[in-house]
């Protein structure tokens, strides 16, 4: 019996699917855990261009591979892409360790983007392929939510074992958490074997990307993802400007992560329920997001920016298990890690991107206007959310 029968039989997925949660909390923490504790020596101008290379070495390898190794994946299995990808990314981390050359760090980070773009989107594959159509949105919800914890944790776990030892220590720490889930997974994770594909030309791919079950979704992660990148870029500077200290800012920050990262599984419990359609969530999700991206524009302060985050978590905790079940209902089965692999693609164009809007716009505009730009941008693509085919 293979795996989609098993599941489909028991109508739980039980331990297979916690390895994924991990692999998610893995891609998270790598990135993030080294993102927010770069630091260098020499002229500030030096130091920023460096540091922009080196925070986009890790998703640039992510926007470019992620698709490719979804369709490899899709051709000759999920379960073993998603192994190879976290052996790489163990492999990668350890060869900076034992090489001990700083220069380096570049080409690790790069390496490390790479392999996170074959573990990530085979993870969210495998649980769309594992997990029972009437459980996947509480599946999803709890892959969202381990994300969010690696996202929260990162940068505070990665600070404290830089201060205790360095790069070397949090090198070493994401090689055996990496080895840690390839052996997990190893144990219990199933591997269903690659579905038979038709033959699928250029222009039936970019119908297929660009239908109802794809691009709101996708776009509805988009625009998530880039809530939250602002939310944590910008919010510090608003309490800043207030005269708020960072212990405040960065109370505000973990409140955005904790209420996305806590709200995500019951959401995704809700929606597999049938209490909330998939096209009022991503909605409903988008709109709460605006107004938490807009709400700092408004009022400043700590209120303002507990709100804020508070808001801004909600809303995007409904749109990520939601989009993420909607893509895997509406994929053909046999092509889930491609359509993973691409819709991953406009998550990290919206995590980069809605910072840069931002920037620009707070630039010309103010805080403020940058705030309600974004904000703005965020709520007009609720018409996308509007067009899914499911709804409340």
């Amino acid at each position: 019996m293979n795996a989609d029968a098993e599941t489909a039989e028991t109508g739980r997925a039980g331990p297979a699917v916690l390895p994924l949660y991990a692999a998610g909390f893995v891609t998270a923490f790598g990135s993030h855990g080294i993102a927010a504790n770069l630091g260098f020596t020499g002229d500030l101008g030096s130091q920023l261009i460096t540091l922009g290379i080196l925070l986009a070495l890790y998703d640039g390898a992510e926007i470019l591979l992620k698709p490719v190794f979804g369709a490899l994946a899709d051709r000759i299995g999920l379960r073993p892409v998603l192994l190879g990808g976290l052996f790489g990314f163990a492999l990668a981390s350890a060869a900076f360790v034992l090489v001990g050359n700083p220069a380096l760090l570049g080409v690790a980070r790069f390496a490390q983007g790479a392999a996170a773009a074959a573990f990530s989107p085979s993870a969210g594959a495998l649980i769309g392929r594992i997990a029972p159509q009437r459980r996947q949105g509480r599946a999803f919800g709890s892959y969202g939510a381990w994300k969010g914890l690696g996202y929260t944790a990162g940068p505070l776990l990665g600070g404290a074992l830089v201060a205790a030892g360095g790069y070397p220590l949090l090198f070493t720490t994401l090689t055996v958490l990496a080895i840690a889930v390839f052996v997990w997974t190893v144990l219990v994770v199933p591997d269903p074997p690659p579905l038979p594909r038709h033959r699928e030309g250029l222009g039936a791919l970019l119908r297929r990307l660009g239908n109802r079950g794809f691009l709101p979704p996708t776009l509805a992660l988009a625009s998530s993802a880039a809530a939250l990148s602002v939310g944590v870029g910008f919010l510090p500077l608003v309490g800043a400007g207030d005269g708020l200290g960072p212990i405040a800012t960065g109370a505000a920050v973990s409140v955005l992560a904790v209420v996305g990262s806590l709200t995500q599984p019951v959401i995704g419990r809700v929606r597999d329920a049938g209490r909330i359609g998939d096209r009022t969530a991503l909605v409903v999700g988008t709109l709460l997001t605006a107004v938490g991206l807009g709400f700092p524009a408004v009022v400043g302060h700590l209120a303002g920016l507990l709100v804020a985050a508070v808001l801004i978590g909600l809303g995007t905790a409904m749109i990520t298990p939601v989009a993420f079940a909607v893509l895997a209902a509406s994929s053909p089965r046999e092509r889930l890690g491609q359509t993973m692999g691409s819709a991953e693609i406009g998550r990290e164009i919206g995590e980069a991107g809605g910072p840069f809007l931002t920037g620009v716009l707070a630039a010309t505009l103010g805080l403020g206007g940058g705030f309600l730009g974004i904000a703005v941008l965020v709520a007009l693509t609720a018409i996308g959310g509007a067009r899914v085919l499911r709804s409340a």
